[in-house]
């Protein structure tokens, strides 16, 4: 059961041993994972590969281009395929599976034409978050296909939640850009970001990619896309907390102190 006051917000629980299942894996494990990337043990990619950790020598690795399309392009094709395996849906529903199929082609387009690139992927993370993406998306899916029977919450927030994805996917694209011009072609250096909010929080990346999961969870309006918004949540305030250590090590008295972590002027 879930309080009486969300009782208006949210659908019943989805009568499925599946997703409830699901839903207690993943608060458990995303809020697990944000408390290790707060301690120093990290998901091993980007510039936190070989850190935190034993180091794995023969561990297979794969290039951040090739690791981050892993990541990305299942999802994205589990979006696209909900249209045909579930046909003939309620608008939210749709709704909710062109959400997931963009937001998840935003990424693949992202890793193709504009990131650029200094290290790897290990083979352990990649598999991880390569499933953790993926059936989270199945999840969300299938939670909203055995709502349909239910009457909607009494109060509808999917156009808020449309407002809310869009606000989120252009703000971390646009952060997603300002990061790749930081640098030339060829090179390899991090730099202090700068423009945007990044003047405000190291990842405000972070920060609208969680707006646009809160949109998610205002278009499907399940308690499990609510519940993973929230452990994704905590995981990207730990891995925030972590990349703002990072730049401190690296930096020093060169990065602005007044910089916070995820959230401008509180964390």
């Amino acid at each position: 059961m879930i309080p009486s006051v969300l009782q208006n917000f949210l659908f019943p629980p989805a009568p499925s041993l599946f997703v409830t299942t699901k839903l207690m894996i993943d608060i458990s494990l995303l809020t697990c994972a944000g408390y290790m990337e707060s301690t120093g043990r990290h998901m091993q990619y980007s510039k936190f590969l070989n850190q935190g950790l034993t180091k794995k020598e023969s561990e297979m690795k794969f290039s951040s281009r090739t690791g981050m399309l892993l990541f990305y392009t299942p999802a994205f094709l589990v979006g696209m395929s909900s249209f045909v395996v579930f046909p003939e849906q309620d608008f939210r529903f749709v709704l909710l599976a062109t959400a997931l199929t963009v937001h998840f082609l935003k990424r693949v387009l992202e890793v193709l034409f504009l990131h650029k690139y200094s290290g790897s992927v290990g083979l352990e993370s990649a598999i991880v978050v390569t499933l953790s993406y993926t059936l989270s998306t199945v999840t969300m899916l299938y939670a909203q296909y055995l709502s349909e029977d239910f009457p909607n919450p009494s109060v509808d927030l999917k156009y808020v939640g449309v407002g809310l994805f869009l606000t989120g996917i252009i703000g971390n694209f646009y952060h997603h850009y300002l990061l790749a011009n930081l640098r030339k072609e060829g090179d390899k250096e991090y730099k202090i970001p700068q423009g945007g909010l990044f003047d405000l929080v190291i990842c405000p990346h972070y920060l609208f990619e969680i707006l646009g999961y809160v949109g998610i969870s205002c278009i499907s309006q399940t308690v499990y896309a609510s519940v993973f918004t929230l452990g994704t949540m905590f995981y990207l305030m730990g891995r925030s907390h972590a990349t703002r250590e990072w730049y401190l090590s690296k930096f020093g008295d060169k990065f602005p102190k007044e910089v916070k972590a995820f959230i401008p002027y509180v964390f």
